[in-house]
Protein backbone atom coordinates (compact mmCIF):
# COMPACT_ATOMS: atom_id res chain seq x y z
CA UNK A 1 0.00 0.00 0.00
CA UNK A 2 1.62 3.42 -1.24
CA UNK A 3 1.82 6.26 1.80
CA UNK A 4 -0.13 8.29 0.14
CA UNK A 5 -3.53 5.84 0.41
CA UNK A 6 -2.23 5.05 4.14
CA UNK A 7 -2.58 8.86 4.27
CA UNK A 8 -6.08 8.93 2.22
CA UNK A 9 -6.92 5.96 4.64
CA UNK A 10 -6.20 8.40 7.90
CA UNK A 11 -8.21 11.94 6.38
CA UNK A 12 -11.66 11.51 8.02
CA UNK A 13 -14.91 13.31 6.42
CA UNK A 14 -15.21 14.09 10.06
CA UNK A 15 -13.70 18.27 11.53
CA UNK A 16 -12.69 16.73 14.39
CA UNK A 17 -11.13 13.55 12.62
CA UNK A 18 -7.25 13.45 13.22
CA UNK A 19 -4.98 13.71 10.07
CA UNK A 20 -1.79 11.33 9.87
CA UNK A 21 0.68 13.86 11.23
CA UNK A 22 -1.32 13.79 14.59
CA UNK A 23 -2.28 17.30 14.47
CA UNK A 24 -6.17 17.83 14.46
CA UNK A 25 -7.86 19.69 11.84
CA UNK A 26 -8.86 23.25 12.65
CA UNK A 27 -12.77 24.53 13.08
CA UNK A 28 -14.68 23.24 9.53
CA UNK A 29 -17.96 22.18 8.72
CA UNK A 30 -19.35 18.84 9.27
CA UNK A 31 -18.19 17.57 6.10
CA UNK A 32 -15.01 18.52 5.74
CA UNK A 33 -13.30 19.76 2.12
CA UNK A 34 -12.07 16.61 0.72
CA UNK A 35 -7.52 16.56 1.30
CA UNK A 36 -5.45 19.11 -1.35
CA UNK A 37 -2.73 17.74 -2.96
CA UNK A 38 -0.15 19.79 -0.73
CA UNK A 39 -1.86 17.75 2.23
CA UNK A 40 -1.81 14.45 0.83
CA UNK A 41 1.55 15.40 0.30
CA UNK A 42 2.72 16.27 3.51
CA UNK A 43 1.00 13.08 5.52
CA UNK A 44 2.86 11.06 2.70
CA UNK A 45 6.29 12.22 4.29
CA UNK A 46 5.04 12.35 7.39
CA UNK A 47 3.78 8.60 6.97
CA UNK A 48 6.91 7.87 4.89
CA UNK A 49 9.34 9.02 8.02
CA UNK A 50 7.20 7.32 10.90
CA UNK A 51 7.37 4.15 8.19
CA UNK A 52 10.54 3.87 9.18
CA UNK A 53 11.30 5.52 12.69
CA UNK A 54 8.38 4.62 14.30
CA UNK A 55 5.92 2.12 12.45
CA UNK A 56 3.54 1.52 15.18
CA UNK A 57 3.58 5.04 16.04
CA UNK A 58 4.65 4.56 20.30
CA UNK A 59 5.39 8.22 20.09
CA UNK A 60 1.75 9.00 19.95
CA UNK A 61 0.54 8.24 23.23
CA UNK A 62 3.53 7.90 25.11
CA UNK A 63 3.10 12.13 26.28
CA UNK A 64 -0.46 11.02 27.76
CA UNK A 65 0.79 7.72 29.41
CA UNK A 66 3.76 9.27 30.96
CA UNK A 67 1.39 11.74 33.11
CA UNK A 68 -1.00 8.89 33.77
CA UNK A 69 -1.36 8.19 37.44
CA UNK A 70 -2.40 4.55 38.53
CA UNK A 71 -5.43 3.53 39.16
CA UNK A 72 -7.31 4.37 42.13
CA UNK A 73 -8.48 1.51 44.49
CA UNK A 74 -11.49 0.10 43.30
CA UNK A 75 -11.05 1.72 39.65
CA UNK A 76 -12.47 0.09 36.72
CA UNK A 77 -10.25 1.40 34.41
CA UNK A 78 -10.72 0.57 30.88
CA UNK A 79 -8.72 0.78 27.43
CA UNK A 80 -10.21 0.94 23.97
CA UNK A 81 -7.26 0.02 22.08
CA UNK A 82 -7.81 0.02 17.75
CA UNK A 83 -7.91 1.87 14.91
CA UNK A 84 -9.37 5.22 13.23
CA UNK A 85 -13.02 4.21 14.85
CA UNK A 86 -11.97 4.06 18.34
CA UNK A 87 -9.73 7.30 17.44
CA UNK A 88 -12.14 9.28 16.24
CA UNK A 89 -14.95 8.26 19.22
CA UNK A 90 -13.57 10.43 21.65
CA UNK A 91 -13.71 13.56 19.34
CA UNK A 92 -17.10 12.86 18.57
CA UNK A 93 -18.35 12.06 21.72
CA UNK A 94 -16.04 12.73 24.43
CA UNK A 95 -18.37 12.64 27.69
CA UNK A 96 -18.30 9.14 26.68
CA UNK A 97 -14.93 9.07 27.87
CA UNK A 98 -15.07 11.76 30.37
CA UNK A 99 -18.18 10.09 32.05
CA UNK A 100 -15.61 6.79 32.85
CA UNK A 101 -12.49 5.51 33.96
CA UNK A 102 -11.87 4.73 29.73
CA UNK A 103 -9.21 5.31 27.85
CA UNK A 104 -9.11 5.95 23.92
CA UNK A 105 -5.83 4.64 22.70
CA UNK A 106 -7.00 4.22 19.03
CA UNK A 107 -4.55 5.27 16.11
CA UNK A 108 -5.98 5.88 12.59
CA UNK A 109 -5.43 4.21 9.89
CA UNK A 110 -3.36 1.12 12.04
CA UNK A 111 -3.24 -2.62 11.64
CA UNK A 112 -3.57 -5.65 14.34
CA UNK A 113 0.42 -5.79 14.02
CA UNK A 114 1.06 -2.56 15.07
CA UNK A 115 -1.53 -2.63 17.62
CA UNK A 116 0.25 -5.66 18.93
CA UNK A 117 3.71 -3.99 18.73
CA UNK A 118 2.01 -0.93 20.96
CA UNK A 119 -0.08 -2.90 23.09
CA UNK A 120 2.00 -2.97 26.18
CA UNK A 121 2.76 0.47 25.59
CA UNK A 122 -1.07 1.84 25.72
CA UNK A 123 -2.55 -1.08 27.73
CA UNK A 124 -0.46 -3.24 29.80
CA UNK A 125 1.50 -0.84 31.59
CA UNK A 126 -1.86 1.17 31.94
CA UNK A 127 -3.12 -1.75 34.28
CA UNK A 128 -6.66 -1.54 33.54
CA UNK A 129 -8.83 -4.32 34.42
CA UNK A 130 -10.73 -4.52 30.60
CA UNK A 131 -9.10 -4.05 27.31
CA UNK A 132 -11.39 -3.62 24.40
CA UNK A 133 -10.29 -4.29 21.41
CA UNK A 134 -11.37 -2.95 17.85
CA UNK A 135 -10.15 -3.90 14.78
CA UNK A 136 -9.08 -5.72 11.60
CA UNK A 137 -10.81 -3.58 8.77
CA UNK A 138 -7.85 -1.77 7.89
CA UNK A 139 -5.84 -5.51 8.14
CA UNK A 140 -8.24 -6.12 5.22
CA UNK A 141 -7.96 -3.20 3.16
CA UNK A 142 -4.10 -3.91 3.43
CA UNK A 143 -3.09 -0.84 4.93
CA UNK A 144 0.18 -2.42 5.89
CA UNK A 145 0.68 -5.16 3.17
CA UNK A 146 -1.10 -7.83 2.12
CA UNK A 147 -2.70 -10.52 4.97
CA UNK A 148 -4.17 -13.76 4.88
CA UNK A 149 -7.17 -14.20 7.18
CA UNK A 150 -4.45 -16.71 9.55
CA UNK A 151 -2.41 -13.96 9.89
CA UNK A 152 -5.03 -10.83 11.30
CA UNK A 153 -6.28 -14.01 13.49
CA UNK A 154 -2.83 -14.86 15.07
CA UNK A 155 -2.46 -11.01 15.93
CA UNK A 156 -5.68 -11.21 17.77
CA UNK A 157 -4.64 -14.15 19.35
CA UNK A 158 -1.31 -12.69 20.50
CA UNK A 159 -3.07 -9.13 22.06
CA UNK A 160 -5.62 -11.74 24.32
CA UNK A 161 -2.68 -13.89 25.65
CA UNK A 162 -0.95 -10.89 26.63
CA UNK A 163 -3.62 -9.63 27.97
CA UNK A 164 -4.56 -12.57 30.11
CA UNK A 165 -1.28 -13.10 30.80
CA UNK A 166 -1.35 -9.81 32.74
CA UNK A 167 -4.77 -10.61 34.41
CA UNK A 168 -6.82 -8.12 32.07
CA UNK A 169 -10.27 -9.01 31.00
CA UNK A 170 -10.91 -8.78 27.02
CA UNK A 171 -13.58 -7.93 25.33
CA UNK A 172 -13.35 -8.73 21.60
CA UNK A 173 -15.20 -6.49 19.28
CA UNK A 174 -16.56 -6.90 16.04
CA UNK A 175 -15.39 -5.77 12.55
CA UNK A 176 -17.95 -2.65 11.50
CA UNK A 177 -19.94 -3.42 8.37
CA UNK A 178 -17.85 -2.12 5.65
CA UNK A 179 -19.59 -2.66 1.86
CA UNK A 180 -15.90 -0.30 0.23
CA UNK A 181 -13.06 1.26 1.42
CA UNK A 182 -13.15 5.22 0.12
CA UNK A 183 -9.76 4.42 0.03
CA UNK A 184 -9.19 1.43 -1.34
CA UNK A 185 -11.82 0.53 -3.58
CA UNK A 186 -11.87 -3.09 -5.38
CA UNK A 187 -11.64 -4.80 -1.80
CA UNK A 188 -15.15 -5.98 -1.35
CA UNK A 189 -14.73 -6.26 2.71
CA UNK A 190 -18.38 -7.01 3.15
CA UNK A 191 -17.65 -11.05 3.24
CA UNK A 192 -14.07 -10.71 4.50
CA UNK A 193 -15.90 -9.35 7.38
CA UNK A 194 -18.61 -11.16 8.05
CA UNK A 195 -16.35 -14.11 7.95
CA UNK A 196 -14.13 -12.70 10.01
CA UNK A 197 -16.64 -11.82 12.78
CA UNK A 198 -17.47 -15.43 12.75
CA UNK A 199 -13.94 -16.14 13.86
CA UNK A 200 -13.97 -13.57 16.39
CA UNK A 201 -17.12 -14.62 17.92
CA UNK A 202 -15.49 -18.59 18.27
CA UNK A 203 -12.17 -17.58 19.47
CA UNK A 204 -13.90 -15.02 22.34
CA UNK A 205 -15.94 -18.08 23.46
CA UNK A 206 -13.40 -20.45 23.39
CA UNK A 207 -10.63 -17.69 25.10
CA UNK A 208 -13.51 -16.69 28.13
CA UNK A 209 -13.30 -12.94 25.99
CA UNK A 210 -16.40 -11.05 25.56
CA UNK A 211 -17.90 -10.92 22.20
CA UNK A 212 -18.99 -7.27 21.47
CA UNK A 213 -21.78 -7.75 18.46
CA UNK A 214 -21.09 -4.08 17.02
CA UNK A 215 -21.96 -5.35 13.45
CA UNK A 216 -25.23 -6.47 14.20
CA UNK A 217 -26.73 -3.39 15.18
CA UNK A 218 -25.16 -1.64 12.50
CA UNK A 219 -25.42 -3.33 9.07
CA UNK A 220 -27.75 -2.91 6.57
CA UNK A 221 -28.79 -6.00 5.41
CA UNK A 222 -25.89 -5.93 2.87
CA UNK A 223 -22.70 -6.24 4.32
CA UNK A 224 -22.32 -2.25 4.51
CA UNK A 225 -23.00 0.01 7.62
CA UNK A 226 -26.59 1.87 7.75
CA UNK A 227 -27.04 5.36 5.82
CA UNK A 228 -27.79 7.25 8.65
CA UNK A 229 -24.70 5.79 11.35
CA UNK A 230 -22.21 6.53 8.61
CA UNK A 231 -20.53 10.07 6.28
CA UNK A 232 -18.26 7.41 4.52
CA UNK A 233 -19.25 4.16 5.01
CA UNK A 234 -16.50 2.98 7.48
CA UNK A 235 -16.35 5.43 10.19
CA UNK A 236 -19.29 6.12 12.28
CA UNK A 237 -20.85 9.43 12.75
CA UNK A 238 -22.27 11.02 16.19
CA UNK A 239 -25.68 8.36 15.76
CA UNK A 240 -23.02 6.00 15.24
CA UNK A 241 -21.21 6.27 18.15
CA UNK A 242 -24.72 6.25 19.70
CA UNK A 243 -25.34 3.41 19.13
CA UNK A 244 -22.17 1.56 19.91
CA UNK A 245 -21.95 3.00 23.30
CA UNK A 246 -24.53 1.52 25.27
CA UNK A 247 -23.03 -2.22 23.58
CA UNK A 248 -20.05 -1.51 24.76
CA UNK A 249 -20.63 -0.42 28.18
CA UNK A 250 -22.49 -3.80 28.53
CA UNK A 251 -20.27 -5.64 26.95
CA UNK A 252 -17.37 -4.40 29.85
CA UNK A 253 -19.92 -4.97 32.54
CA UNK A 254 -20.16 -8.48 31.43
CA UNK A 255 -16.67 -8.68 31.39
CA UNK A 256 -16.17 -7.22 34.86
CA UNK A 257 -19.06 -9.16 36.62
CA UNK A 258 -16.78 -12.53 35.13
CA UNK A 259 -15.10 -14.43 37.74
Amino acid sequence: MTASRFALASFSVHATALCPSGFRASAAPAKSAPPTQAQIDLWQRQADERLHNDWAWLGRYAPDNAKLKAPAPGENRVVFMGDSITDFWINKRPAFFADHPYLDRGISGQTTPQMLVRFRADVIDLHPRVVVILAGTNDIAGNTGPETPAMIEGYFASMVDLAQQNHIRVVLSSILPAADYFWHHGVQPAPKIAAMNVWLRAYAAQRGCIYLDYYSAMQDGHGGMRKDLSEDGVHPNGAGYDVMAPLAIKAIEEALARK
